[in-house]
């Protein structure tokens, strides 16, 4: 996964740019745990006070879970490992309460 996908050159920095399977997973999952915040927002501003959907909790695991994958398999970077393992397991405790809160009560909204 290592293999280029695309490469072009960047004439105004007179810089190559590489991208790789393992460089798409990571962009995917930068854009998941960016992402977010505007499904936040959109939340907050339906419910007229801040919430934070179960979307959000998906999202902030998922891009955690392909970040990581990122630096721990196509970057081997310990740096950016401990930067993502730790949002990770808090998105993971988080969309379990709420999924245990959501059993509880017996609903599916939140």
């Amino acid at each position: 996964m290592d293999q280029p996908l695309i490469t072009f050159t960047l004439p105004f920095l007179q810089k190559e740019v590489i991208i790789t399977a393992w460089k798409l997973i990571g962009y995917g999952g930068v854009f998941l745990f960016a992402g977010r915040w505007f499904v936040q927002l959109y939340a907050s501003h339906k419910a007229k006070k801040p919430v934070m959907p179960l979307l959000f909790w998906i999202m902030s695991l998922v891009g955690s879970v392909m970040v990581l994958s990122y630096f721990t398999f196509g970057k081997n970077d310990s740096v950016g490992i401990l930067g993502n393992l730790f949002p990770a397991f808090i998105a993971a405790y988080n969309l379990w309460l709420e999924l245990s809160h959501r059993k509880q009560n017996g609903s599916s909204t939140s």
